[in-house]
């Protein structure tokens, strides 16, 4: 086993292993609220199909990569190519979509009521059901090429005439018809990206406005506490940040992949790192969003400890 194939493991079981957990945790978290009659949130709704997301990018990829580095899997199926592929870059697509309806419905939610949005306030939970929906069949049909022209390496004797992906190959076609493919699958992502700019600039301007009154209305002696929704919105805010610094990266070494015949070992493992990097770190971050699910937390721990110390009497 090289070196590389070995660091490269490491780095894919470790974001496996405590990405799952946390979007394992968070999932249980919210399920336990909602059989407990606790009513959720419109936000809920849209974090926990973010986690569903993210949870399908972690486990149809990131396994299939810690095994492959770690030279325990080494031959995958036509089948198996196609549908970890198509798996993997659909959860990334949701995910993506996800993200920046969770960035908009915040800001159209702390938008003052005097604003042009101030009639969406009640009217846009209905419309987060039917957005989610059409989402995923959108990247479903999108990523259906991965289906069409992806196949295993093992069966392809002769794979020079094939853009290679590792365990995984697909038809080379000439490079307008690669570039033509490579927009179909980057446009859905920047178009989300440009909003996800537009509504975190438009929170970060509410925020800043938020903050001038606080301090107005210190310098007259009366106090004021940050209200949930502005620690929500500043959470929201560090998620799409977070967001769009790893799948901005990402995004780069997708359409290098796409458009070159033969990218290289180290353009395709920097693009599955960077794939699976939100979807590690986000559950903690959204975590931090939602303080019942600290209270939670401590009560779990002090009702351990309390049954420890009965046992220990």
């Amino acid at each position: 086993m090289a070196t590389r194939d070995l660091v490269a493991g490491m780095i894919f079981l470790l974001q496996t292993t405590v990405g799952g957990l946390g979007n394992l945790s968070l999932l249980s978290h919210y399920l336990f609220l909602c059989f407990t009659g606790y009513r959720l949130r419109p936000t809920d709704l849209i974090i926990n199909n973010l986690i569903v997301a993210n949870s399908l990018v972690l486990f149809s990829s990131g396994i299939i990569f810690t095994l492959t580095y770690f030279m325990l899997y080494q031959h995958l199926s036509d089948s198996e190519c196609r549908l970890f592929h198509y798996l993997s870059s659909m959860g990334r697509g949701v995910s993506i979509g996800t993200t920046c309806l969770l960035s908009i419905f915040q800001a159209i939610t702390i938008s003052p009521m005097n604003s042009r949005w101030a009639d969406l306030k009640h009217k846009a939970p209905k419309y987060i059901v039917p957005t989610i929906f059409l989402y995923w069949i959108l990247q479903m049909s999108v990523n259906v090429i991965y289906l069409m022209f992806l196949s295993a390496n093992l069966g392809n004797k002769n794979i020079t005439h094939r853009k290679n992906f590792g365990l995984c190959s697909s038809v080379r076609h000439d490079k307008s018809t690669n570039s033509l493919y490579a927009a179909l699958l980057v446009s859905p992502d920047v178009v989300c990206f440009m909003l996800m700019l537009w509504a975190n600039g438009f929170m970060v301007v509410i925020l800043h406005r938020h903050k001038q009154r606080v301090r107005h209305l210190h310098r007259t002696r009366i106090t004021s506490q940050a209200s949930p929704g502005s620690r929500a919105t500043k959470a929201i805010i560090l998620l799409v940040s977070t967001f769009v610094f790893f799948n901005t990266l990402s995004c780069i070494f997708r359409t290098i992949l796409s458009i070159f015949n033969n990218p290289g070992w180290i353009f395709s493992t920097l693009n599955s790192v960077f794939s699976l990097c939100f979807p590690t770190v986000s559950p903690f971050l959204l975590m931090t969003r939602d303080s019942s699910f600290s209270r939670l937390s401590f009560a779990w721990i002090r009702n351990m400890k309390c049954t420890m110390l009965m046992r220990n009497i």
